[in-house]
Formats: structure tokens, sequence, C-alpha cells
């Protein structure tokens, strides 16, 4: 099972490079495509080469899908609605930040769950819906890994916390 991240044309990076990292660190198998499968600029100017265009990838393969935010009129459209819509029939966790969570929510996704639409929340976790807006990007990372369980107990959350949400030093 893999982590697809759908990438686009203005995607804002800064929102999940944690959790990437969280992912990789874990051993996590991340793949990155776009609508077309075609390199993407983003929000921040870096030029992401994406392994495969969404529709090369399966709902049935995934156990995360994120969506970042950024400006989503490339994404928010029925094709990626309907590939949203696919994966949370299979339950499979699906992460928004920022803007998108609009996505999430014009697919439906968001019908009758708490989400950052729905509550003053920075960051909120349904049954395998995650939103978050856009400064809550580190709780973002650590709810994902949360419900994916890659933290190695207690101790190794607590500690993870302390470092990229207290911005304590680790011995």
């Amino acid at each position: 099972m893999k982590t697809l991240v759908l990438l686009y044309n203005t995607s804002c990076i800064y929102e999940i490079v944690i959790l990437n990292y969280f992912l990789k660190f874990t051993g996590k198998e991340v793949v990155f495509a776009s609508v077309n499968g075609m390199p993407v600029t983003s929000m921040e100017g870096y030029s992401v080469n994406v392994d495969m265009a969404l529709s090369d990838c399966s709902p049935d393969d995934l156990e995360l899908m994120v969506v970042p935010g950024g400006n989503i009129t490339e994404i928010d459209t029925p094709q990626v609605w309907d590939f949203l819509n696919r994966v949370n029939e299979k339950k499979q966790l699906i992460a928004g930040i920022c803007a998108g969570v609009d996505v999430l929510e014009h697919a439906g996704i968001l019908n009758g769950i708490v989400s950052t639409h729905s509550s003053d929340f920075d960051v909120a976790v349904s049954e395998h819906v995650i939103t978050s807006r856009a400064n809550g990007y580190v709780d973002f990372a650590i709810e994902v890994a949360r419900k994916l369980d890659l933290f190695v107990g207690e101790t190794d959350l607590q500690e993870t916390i302390a470092f990229w949400r207290e911005h304590k030093r680790m011995q």
C-alpha cells in the first residue's frame, strides 16, 4: 500500500514537507501524481517531476491520499472528485490541507464529518479523513502519522511533538 500525493501547478509544498518526511523516514512508499502525469511547478517555484498521471493509479493500491493546498483550479474537477470518491468508498485515509480541503468538500467527502470547514479546528480528524488549515501543517503531519501508526510508542510521539511543534532540541 502506498501514499499518493496529488500535485499540481501552484501546489504548496511546504504544507506537506513534514508529512512526507515522516512517511519516507518510516519506509512508506510515496508516489507523486499530477492530473496528466506532467511535471508541475509548486507555489514556491520548485519544478517537480511526478511519478504518474492520476489515471494510472488505482485507489486499491492506496493507504493514504494527500491533497495539498494552492490554487486548486487545475485539480478541482470531476475527474479528481471521482478519484477521491473511489478512495473514500474504500475507507482509505484521505488528508487535505488548506485549499486541498476545498477539493475534498467539492467532491462530497466532507459531508457529515467534522472538518476544518465545519469547525474552528486547525486540524480535524475523523474516521478516515484529516483536514487542516495551512497554519496547521505540523499538527497535520503528526495526526496523519498517528493515524497510520508511524510512531514507535508514546515516547516517539512525544519526542516528535517536542521537536516539530515546540522546537525543542533532541539529545
